[in-house]
């Protein structure tokens, strides 16, 4: 199966891989097909990278591997450059009275809004720092399948868990 992920001209993008060794070994990763305008880490995996309106395409069969000497494993994955947003999401959520440990929250300070194309990866973050905001529109969203959740924070910055896990789907 391979991942598929977009991005806007002029924002970053960052793909990160999941992998270990069962022994604990350090692994290097590889990579194949790599767009120009990213860079790649052969200690971590991770590619990284801002495009420009010249990048606008689709890159397919982008091939990362890791490898602890003995064995490798590889994953692909595909990246669309998109010139412009498809849409946009309308959050809203109610604001925490108290603390977890059922004490009074009398510093709320923001929220924190997390989301990504997946539920299990929400890389990016928008941080409201608004105690009575309660609701966000998110833009610039690209086609395909959106998650959110969201945390509150208070003036120290102690920060809630997440809420569960919203999507939304941009067409």
């Amino acid at each position: 199966m391979t991942a598929h992920h977009s991005v806007l001209v002029g924002r970053e993008i960052v793909v990160r891989p999941r992998a270990g060794d069962p022994k604990g070994k350090g692994l290097k990763f590889g990579v194949s097909n790599k767009p120009a305008w990213m860079t790649f880490s052969e200690t971590t995996g991770q590619l990284r990278g801002t495009p420009s309106a010249a990048d606008v395409a689709t890159y397919e069969n982008i091939r990362i591997t890791a490898s602890n000497g003995q064995g490798q494993a590889s994953a692909k994955t595909s990246i669309s450059v998109l010139a412009s947003a498809a849409g946009r999401a309308t959050l809203s959520w109610s604001a925490p009275a108290q603390r977890t440990d059922g004490s009074a929250l009398t510093n709320l300070a923001g929220f924190r809004i997390y989301y990504g194309n997946s539920a299990d990866d929400l890389r990016f973050v928008i941080e409201v720092k608004d105690p009575g905001a309660r609701s966000w529109v998110v833009e610039d969203l690209t086609t395909g399948t959106w998650y959110f959740a969201a945390t509150a924070f208070d003036s120290v910055n102690a920060e809630s868990a997440r809420s569960g896990v919203a999507s939304k789907s941009i067409a």
